[in-house]
């Protein structure tokens, strides 16, 4: 039986630390830990200590797999495994949608090219945290548009929806608000000011 080593939210050099000392002990060994450049340390004290290595990315980290070769030799710590990089920070998304249609064509076609957008975005990664609603655009986000089910199923997803309120009561459309929630040019200007990337449209 494996020693399984849950390394998982440890910041280096615990990883390597917790598997160099399992190791010690068992001719197989399994270490789990949250970020890739772990991955990477542990692999190394184990491929120079004459040990056969296998990896995964799981849900929630990567699994290390490592069986003893016949060749093994004692684990060694050194410098190069004790550090790992940061994390890369998250970055803040932003996407902006101010029309009901993509691009300056026929609007039918514009129609179906957002609708296929909107679709789409559902099924990719990274999505934005937050889609802004302008002009017409707030007439994505009411009964009866044919993009509402994709818009619901975002909001569903985390994604943070905010719509013009002034642009609402220009459409006259208030009442009609069926995803999102009624926001105002400070928060939207806000929002956009603190965003790493804004995509407009």
């Amino acid at each position: 039986m494996p020693i399984t080593v849950d390394a998982r939210g440890l910041p280096c050099p615990q990883p390597v630390i917790l598997t160099r000392n399992a190791m010690r002990d068992a001719t197989e060994v399994v270490t789990l830990v949250s970020q890739r450049d772990q991955v990477d340390n542990v692999r190394r004290l184990a491929e120079r200590a004459g040990w056969h290595v296998a990896f995964e990315q799981a849900e929630d980290g990567w699994s290390i797999q490592m069986v003893q070769g016949q060749a093994a030799v004692e684990p060694e710590i050194t410098p190069d495994l004790a550090t790992c990089a940061p994390a890369e920070a998250a970055r803040r998304r932003v996407l902006l949608l101010s029309s009901d249609q993509i691009g300056r064509g026929e609007p039918e076609l514009g129609g179906i090219l957002m609708r296929s957008f909107l679709y789409t975005l559902g099924e990719i990664e990274p999505r934005p945290e937050t889609l802004i609603l302008l002009n017409s655009g707030v007439k994505l986000a009411v009964e009866g548009s044919p993009v509402l089910g994709d818009l619901q199923s975002l909001e569903q997803k985390g994604l943070q929806i905010l719509v013009c309120g002034t642009c609402l009561d220009y459409y006259q459309l208030k009442e009609r608000l069926a995803v999102g929630s009624i926001s105002n040019m400070y928060t939207i200007a806000e929002t956009l000011m603190d965003a790493d990337q804004t995509t407009l449209f």
